[in-house]
């Protein structure tokens, strides 16, 4: 009996999502004319460790705000397994970041010794959230934290906005806060999985933010935090990533960290975003001269405000080419070594926030305060193209395509054995393709501006 494809599709134009077309038939036989996309399941990559998004104060607010019935939708549209997107990552923030109602940390200002620390903030709308994921999800979710600045008075410029440096007597403070983090989260039922030393450190902002040299960091990483980590017996739970910034400077920041010592020793894995140049070669370049370090993106979207070029955008909220944007970054990213992919915010509002200083972006789902309407953006399903067929624990197999400039291809094959492909077609016209798995064919079209999952058992 020959194989037989199942087929997943959402294509621009047509009501359906995730449309479940006619299953194909895998042939020895088929036209060898047509341009190919060639999946080797012998070759085996990275492991995949799944999808997620952030826990920003922002976005639990948004929920919290909405009805019941809404919240429940929402939580399930994420989360569960069978209807959902099977999110089982997520990214929580220390204190505050531009997507809080606005700047807060857990200390009274000028404590020194930490003795007011207090994360109860986070118990009126994020752990909420957190723990309806998890029920949602049926597991406990694998968590990464970041922080977007420490308190103004361990900084140079004195204020949590507007970049400025950690100054050095306070460094040992600030690792012991974010551990106490960590350790707080705990006490609640949240286990921290991995935490990032900085979010954005190249970046002065007008919101949160704070600079950290590809030296200092390592510099905080091997001699200050995870110290902290292990005295608190979490070095083993806890995995230290660095960078957390755009893909354009990242193989110059990690071998710059890298040269620090002891900094291989310590450091898990390299964070990063996609804002800025789609340089998804530069993951291949980190890869090769650290194979062991693992490559996690941990933030994008669409900025509805600012100009970072292909993730910025004016053609308004919920443009088709919104989700495309989703569908091409993950596959370039996943064949160049992703191990795991986290969105930004969860859901915002239907202007894109809300954000202390107007930074409005644009969420997978959004809520419309007037209504109190659910909308779906076309990224919640480019993004369930992958995230509801790609298994955690599944490794991505050679895929290899001469289509060119406007198909976007890849391959993992699950635990459980079945192939999957997601092929993305950006052209403005129909594409014609052959779809060849181990040397067996299938001759199928695409339509245009398409996103179609090839299941193979």
């Amino acid at each position: 009996m020959r194989p037989m494809i199942k087929v997943i599709q959402t294509a621009q134009g047509r009501p359906e999502t995730w449309k479940e077309l006619d299953q194909i038939e895998l042939n020895s036989v088929y036209n060898m004319r047509m341009d190919t996309v060639e999946v080797n399941s012998d070759k085996s990559f990275q492991t995949h460790m799944g999808f997620g998004g952030a826990f920003t104060e922002a976005a639990a607010y948004t929920l919290a705000n909405t009805s019941e019935e809404n919240r429940k939708e929402i939580i399930r549209a994420y989360f569960d397994k069978e209807i959902g997107l099977g999110y089982n990552l997520g990214r929580t923030t220390i204190h505050g970041c531009d997507f809080s109602l606005e700047p807060y940390i857990y200390i009274e200002e000028n404590d020194h010794e930490l003795a007011t620390f207090d994360i109860g903030r986070e118990d009126q709308w994020v752990v909420p959230f957190i723990k309806d994921a998890e029920k949602a999800a049926g597991e406990k979710l694998t968590l990464l934290c970041s922080p977007w600045s420490p308190p103004a008075f361990m900084k140079n410029n004195k204020d949590i906005n507007n970049g400025g440096r950690l100054l050095k007597k306070y460094y040992k403070t600030w690792a012991e806060y974010m551990v106490k983090y960590i350790q707080k989260m705990g006490e609640r039922g949240i286990g921290i999985s991995m935490i990032s030393i900085q979010n954005e450190p190249e970046a002065k902002q007008t919101w949160a933010s704070c600079k950290f040299d590809a030296t200092e960091e390592a510099e905080f990483a091997v001699e200050y935090l995870y110290p902290e980590l292990k005295k608190a017996g979490l070095a083993e739970q806890v995995g230290i990533l660095i960078w957390d910034h755009n893909r354009d400077k990242m193989y110059r920041r990690v071998k710059e960290s890298m040269a620090y010592p002891k900094a291989r020793d310590v450091i898990w894995g390299v964070a990063y975003h996609w804002y800025g140049p789609e340089q998804s070669e530069n993951l291949t370049m980190v890869h090769e001269n650290y194979p062991e370090k693992h490559l996690i993106f941990t933030e994008g979207c669409v900025e509805l405000v600012n100009d970072s070029g292909g993730t910025s955008s004016t053609a308004g909220m919920g443009a088709w080419k919104h989700g495309e944007t989703y569908g091409r970054n993950i596959i370039n990213d996943f064949n160049n070594y992703n191990e795991a992919w986290i969105d930004w915010n969860l859901i915002l509002n239907e202007c894109g926030g809300p954000n202390y200083v107007g930074n409005f972006c644009e969420a997978p789902i959004l809520i419309d305060r007037k209504t109190d309407e659910i909308i779906y953006n076309k990224s919640y399903y480019y993004i369930g193209h992958f995230s509801r067929y790609i298994r955690p624990g599944a490794k991505r197999i050679q895929c290899s395509s001469d289509a060119g400039k406007g198909l976007y291809s890849v391959a993992y094959k699950n635990p459980d054995g079945e192939t999957v492909i997601v092929v993305q077609n950006e052209l403005n016209r129909q594409k014609r393709l052959a779809l060849v798995i181990n040397g067996m064919g299938a001759n199928t079209e695409l339509p245009p501006h398409s996103i179609t999952t090839f299941i193979v058992p």
